[in-house]
């Protein structure tokens, strides 16, 4: 029973979440955001005036994450939601302050990427790389 465990993909998989997690919140700590307010941060970026419910999909978050991560930024002025020309529809952009809160991440952020697969061949990392995208298809 025990060696079933050591060697479920699932289990293996959460603890590995867990750990980058984990060991990314603590080096985004200084720059008050999580992990996951830094990907949204990302994502309107690189997408901006999105719907919520795209970027919903995009970052894969569920709808009541997504708005708790989405209060929390706007609160914090690095994010605000609009309605579009019809009113109907919420859309997300990036202030001011949180460009330069996210320029001010990306090398931390490309250190902590680099650090992550040092001891790992590149074909590894790709290989890693595929099998977690694949994993995360819903």
């Amino acid at each position: 029973m025990s060696d079933d465990l050591s060697s479920c993909l699932v289990l293996n998989t959460i603890a590995a979440a867990r750990s980058l997690l984990r060991r990314h919140d603590t080096k985004l700590k200084p720059f008050g955001v999580t992990v996951q307010q830094f990907a949204l941060l990302a994502a309107i970026r690189l997408h901006p005036g999105e719907p919520v419910a795209t970027l919903a999909q995009r970052v894969l978050l569920d709808r009541t994450s997504l708005t708790r991560n989405l209060d929390l930024l706007e609160r914090k002025g690095l994010v605000q939601r609009v309605s579009n020309a019809s009113g109907n529809v919420r859309l997300c952009e990036i202030t001011e302050e949180g460009d330069a809160v996210l320029d001010r991440i990306l090398p931390e952020w490309r250190q902590s990427k680099a650090a992550l697969t040092e001891g790992l061949s590149e074909q590894d990392a790709e290989t890693y790389l595929r099998v977690a995208r694949h994993l995360a298809q819903e």
